[in-house]
């Protein structure tokens, strides 16, 4: 068996009724004859929609297969253990022009219990924001299910929702069971378990191109609705010059921010995980042996578990979020 090496893939790109044009424009990835483009999965083991390596020996390959055939050595001993030949990570940048539903996503325990995989926790950093961009993330103030639905039913659910102004760079951790919904002129860097389970709870009245009303699941999504509220829904992390900032930890995934002026070398010895680099910010090469790999804004790499050791080279300041699994 040919030894494993750092993996890029072909995208899988989305049309949605909110998307524009800053994937094409903006991160440089062409979405061929779209009208708009909402949603570009760019590593993807979720079944259907999954990427295909683009780079080396492995070229052509789905994703789930290569975690089919290289086990732990692709995804770690205790990765593979728990989830099998389905990679457990969805990495995609999302285009808003316009307000995304208001949804939330189950947890784990309802979606083994409705048997529809696995839950839906997520994390989006903040790539460019319109200055008067917001987003909704959670319950600004305690309701019961019965106020809730109240609201709902009138149409004024957003007096209850916790609506937050972003700017680039911000963090926003959505657990499953948040409430959430990005808003217009907000593209976003979006990490999480590998499921499309999304039940909409209010899609703002709009149709799409057939005068059709999207379907709402507002029964499913009561099971799941954590109404319980936050501290603080924006997530505060501080960024250091050349050294590896954790900014999320959950059971799903860890989110580590890498900002860096001068060559890094990583260390993966002690992590039983593959490791992820998404490029946020300047550009960057990835160094494995005799492979060298350009890590640009928009770019996704992901380096097997077998491999212990890479070097980062930044052309001038670069950013990186890091991901895997603990």
């Amino acid at each position: 068996m040919n030894k494993l090496y750092p993996l890029k893939f072909s995208p899988v790109f989305k049309e949605k009724i909110w998307g524009g044009r800053k994937i094409k424009e903006v991160l440089h990835i062409n979405f061929g004859n779209l009208r708009n483009c909402g949603e570009v999965w760019v590593i993807s083991g979720v079944e259907g929609n999954p990427t295909i390596v683009k780079n080396g020996f492995l070229t052509g390959n789905e994703l789930n297969e290569l975690v089919e055939i290289y086990m732990g050595d692709l995804v770690g001993d205790d990765v593979y253990e728990k989830y099998g030949v389905e990679f457990p990570i969805l990495i995609k940048y999302i285009d808003a022009t316009d307000w995304l539903s208001i949804q939330v996503h189950p947890n784990d325990a309802l979606a083994a219990k409705r048997k529809i995989g696995n839950g839906k926790t997520e994390m989006w950093y903040i790539l460019e924001a319109d200055k008067s961009s917001e987003l909704i993330s959670g319950f600004k103030k305690k309701v019961s299910c019965k106020e809730y639905l109240h609201y709902l039913e009138e149409k004024k659910i957003t007096e209850i929702l916790n609506f937050e102004k972003v700017k680039k760079s911000d963090v926003f951790f959505i657990p499953a069971g948040r409430i959430h919904a990005l808003g217009p002129g907000i593209l976003v860097a979006e990490i999480q378990q590998t499921s499309d389970t999304t039940y909409r709870i209010y899609d703002w009245d709009r149709i799409d191109a057939a005068g059709l009303k999207r379907e709402l699941h507002t029964n499913e999504a009561l099971d799941a609705i954590d109404f319980s509220i936050a501290h603080n829904y924006k997530t505060h992390y501080e960024e250091k010059n050349n050294q590896t900032e954790e900014i999320v930890n959950c059971a799903a995934f860890t989110t580590n921010m890498l900002s860096f002026d001068k060559s890094i070398e990583k260390n993966f010895e002690e992590l039983d995980s593959f490791v992820i680099y998404l490029g946020i910010e300047g550009n960057c090469k990835l160094i494995y042996e005799n492979i060298q790999l350009d890590i640009a804004l928009g770019d996704a790499v992901l380096v097997p578990n077998i491999i212990e050791n890479v070097k980062l080279i930044p052309g001038g300041n670069a950013k990186l979020l890091e991901v895997y699994i603990k």
